[in-house]
């Protein structure tokens, strides 16, 4: 098993016992390494919101609701794989980090896409026209449950996902955020025996 090497203290020694924990790492190993994993999911998020805003949806349009579940199905999947990579992984703190750092964009861009895509194909959606900054704003705020109230969904199809959003949500903070660090505290445990 080929795991990322982790450069010693003066970066040029590799260090690659992954019976290491974390804290017995030299300091600057440490932080090549938490900077190395934010660096990594920094750029998967911006990947995610930029391909959000840039790529084509013309033809999406009739696909919304498919592509919702669908991205739903990506979503728990990805989630899932990180579950089993965190058990495994010689630095389970970080990657559950990294995990909740990728998995959160990916499901706030499938609804915004959706949301945009219902704005533009049902305008009598929203109490506002859906471009794809209204709809990432509305869909921020629904995730956070702020509501502002000033973009609210008028349709019933428009409430549906909006409330599949709001128990989602509630699913990604509450239970995923859980399994993510069980699968920490799993991980350490297996070490320490």
């Amino acid at each position: 098993m080929d795991e990322p090497t982790v450069f010693g203290p003066r970066f040029t020694e590799v260090v690659t016992d992954t019976d290491l924990r974390y804290e017995e790492l030299p300091v600057r190993a440490r932080r090549r390494l938490a900077v190395r994993s934010l660096l990594r999911s920094l750029l998967v998020s911006v990947a995610i919101v930029v391909g959000y805003f840039l790529l084509p949806m013309r033809n999406l349009t009739a696909a919304s609701g498919l592509g919702l579940v669908i991205g739903l199905v990506v979503v728990a999947l990805l989630i899932a794989w990180q579950l089993r990579a965190i058990t495994r992984s010689p630095y389970p703190r970080i990657r559950a980090i990294g995990a909740l750092a990728t998995s959160v964009p990916l499901f706030l861009v499938i609804f915004a896409t959706t949301y945009h895509l219902m704005g533009a194909t049902q305008p009598e959606s929203f109490s506002e026209p859906m471009s794809r900054m209204d709809a990432a704003y509305f869909t921020v705020t629904v995730f956070t449950t702020v509501g502002f109230g000033d973009i609210v969904a008028t349709s019933e199809p428009a409430r549906t996902v909006v409330t599949v959003q709001m128990i989602g949500g509630l699913v990604m903070v509450g239970l995923v955020a859980r399994a993510l660090f069980g699968a920490v505290q799993t991980n350490i445990s297996r070490r320490k025996e």
